[in-house]
Parts: structure tokens; sequence; C-alpha cells
């Protein structure tokens, strides 16, 4: 889309993560002001910090996505709904961030009309994603938990909500891809940039109604939720007095894995609270555009919020044995294989995989009578 008249707030385009923050096209370039962000020490540290996010949660969140397939002592509900988050974290640290780091160190956006409208859209997407799972998991146990529901929810429609996660959170994220253009900005007749900005049918005022919106759906509405179902199962287990032995083993579990889970909220709460804020600000009082490094500012508050995309499986390793022994066998079971390979060249393929095997069995095994196996 070739747009030679472009101004400055068909430049402002901030309401998802993998767009490039193009607010300073008229007002800070053309003005001379510095821009914090290519400052070369600023954009070392920057592609440390998101080279580290990404290697991180590329790594970590693929780990996860593969022991909830391949032990089935982790074929639980709960599990799922994890590794369903794994899917989401994993989508954006391998399709978002590259492309944020690349167009925040160059200035603009350099990766063609289709990439404009489909990045911000699957950011959103996987935003939403992750906020309605775990809704969905603090629901469930607070059913579970709190009203004594004795019957757990099916594997099979445990697929269904997630499949219904993902269509509903697709839905949600469609505006960013309908309402955006591809735009070209003439700085000076010999300094022209690409952009990749929201471009809404109204006045901006319908931009600012939708960023609303989506604060209150991706994070206000979701975490009033979530705190109030933990809440009240904390509040039952600190109740609940188990007479008998096996009980008591239940309780312990399910208060570890409510420990858990809940910390997985409070991160994700926190990394994304000061992005949030930042990004309400804007949309309350448009002159909080002209401070001074506000793209620095939004760039950082950016890096904090995805810092949530790595650290669960670190919490899961943590907090919880299953899957601290689960990740400890995946790699006892890789090493083998590559040692085993330069000592003996010609094994066979099959000989590897029976290896393989009775190895995971092993550790299935081990792992069935721990605790929390029941629980998650």
């Amino acid at each position: 889309m070739y747009d030679e008249n472009a101004t400055r707030d068909d430049a402002t385009s901030f309401s998802n993560c993998c767009t490039l923050l193009d607010v300073p096209v008229e007002g800070a370039l053309l003005e001379g002001l510095e821009d914090s962000t290519q400052l070369v020490g600023v954009q070392v540290v920057l592609i440390f910090a998101y080279s580290a996010i990404i290697l991180f949660g590329v790594s970590g969140n693929s780990l996860v996505i593969y022991v909830v397939y391949k032990f089935r002592n982790l074929h639980t509900v709960t599990n799922f709904f994890i590794a369903n988050l794994a899917v989401a974290d994993l989508l954006v640290n391998a399709l978002c961030l590259p492309f944020t780091l690349m167009a925040t160190l160059s200035g603009q956006w350099k990766f063609g009309q289709v990439m404009c409208y489909l990045l911000p859209y699957s950011q959103g997407l996987t935003v939403h994603v992750s906020t309605i799972t775990l809704s969905v998991i603090a629901l469930d146990r607070y059913r579970s938990i709190v009203h004594h529901t004795e019957t757990k929810m099916s594997k099979d429609v445990c697929v269904v909500v997630i499949i219904i996660t993902w269509i509903a959170s697709a839905v949600l994220a469609s505006p960013l891809a309908i309402f955006r253009e591809y735009v070209t900005f003439h700085l000076t007749p010999e300094h022209i940039i690409q952009g990749c900005v929201e471009k809404w049918p109204g006045s901006s005022a319908d931009g600012t109604v939708y960023s609303v919106a989506t604060f209150l759906l991706q994070y206000g509405l979701p975490l009033s939720v979530i705190s109030y179902a933990y809440a009240c199962i904390w509040s039952k287990l600190r109740k609940h007095m188990s007479p008998g032995g096996g009980h008591s083993e239940r309780h312990r579990r399910r208060r570890k894995t409510t420990k858990m889970l809940a910390a997985v909220v409070a991160v994700f709460a926190v990394s994304w609270l000061p992005f949030h804020a930042f990004q309400l600000a804007v949309d309350i009082d448009s002159s909080v555009l002209d401070m001074k490094d506000f793209k620095l500012l939004y760039t950082v508050f950016h890096v904090i919020a995805m810092c949530s995309t790595f650290a669960n499986p670190i919490l899961y390793g943590w907090m919880n044995r299953n899957y601290r022994e689960a990740f400890a066998a995946t790699f006892q079971c890789a090493l083998p294989e590559g040692v085993l390979g330069r000592a003996h060249g010609k094994d066979t393929e099959q000989s590897r995989h029976h290896e393989d095997n009775d190895c995971v069995q092993g550790v299935g095994r081990r792992s069935s009578g721990h605790q929390l196996h029941t629980d998650l």
C-alpha cells in the first residue's frame, strides 16, 4: 500500500507485540530527536535479550511439548492444557520475536505486505490462547476442588476445549489483520521507509476502543477470574483436614500443583503488567507519545512481557517432580544415542529405537508412583 501523505496518527501502531512501533515517523524523526533504540550499546543489549528469550523459549517449550507427548504418566487433562500453553509460547518465540527484533533494530518494516498482516495477527492469537487456557485450567481445578466434583474432564472434552480456544482466539484477534495497512512514509525526498500500521475505518477512537477491549479480554478479565478461582482453591485446601493417610497424600499433591499453577499465572501477570499499563496510558492520553525515549520504554516493557514465554518450563521443572524427572530422562535417553552411535557405527536403527523405548518406559515406571502423578 503506497501512501505519500501518511500522517502521524496513521503511524501509531502498537496494539500487539509483533508490530514495529511506528509512532515517531513524522514527529521525532523529522525533528531530529534521538531514537535510543538505534544506539549501538542499546542494540547490543536488545540483541542479547531477544536472542536469550528466543533460545530459552524455543528449547523450553519444545521440551514441555515433547515430554507431555512422550511420557504416559503426563497424559492428563491439565498437562494437555499446559502443552497447549507451550505451543502458543513456542509460536511467539519462533514466529514473532525474530521479526520484532529486526524491525526494532532497523527502525522500519522490511518484511513485506503479507507479513504485515500475518505477524500482528499471530501475536494477538497466541496471547488470547494463553489467557483463555490459563482461565480454563483455573476453572477446571476450581470445579473439582472447591465443589468436590468427582467427574473429571475427559481427554476428548479437553481436545474440544482446546480447539474452541484456538477458534475463539482467532476471532478475537482478527481485527489485528483486518484493520491494518502496509504504507510508505516519505520522511524527506531522499528518505523513504516502509511501515505496518493500524488503519481503522472510522476515527482513531475505534482503535482506542479495540485496544481497551483487548486489555480487558487479554489481561483484566482473565486475571480477575483466575485470581478468584485460585483464592477459593487455596482457602479450601488450607481449611481441609484429611483424616486418612491416602487422602492426606492427595491433599499435599493438590496443594503443590496449585502452587505451581498459581506461580505460572503470577509470572504471566507480572510480566505483562508494565506493557499493558503503558499501552493503556497511551490509549487514554496520546501526549505520552511525545515522551523522550518512548520507543525505548515500549521495547523494554515488551522484553519484560516476552519473558513469560520461557518462564513456564523453568517453573515446571522447579516445582513439579514429574516434569523434573521427565526433563532429566529426556536428556539421559538422548545421550546414549550419540555416544553409542560413535562407539558402534554398525548399530541398526531398530536397535536404537528399542533402546530409546526402554529408557522412556523405565522412567515412566519410576515416576508413576511419585507425587503429583494423579493430580497433574
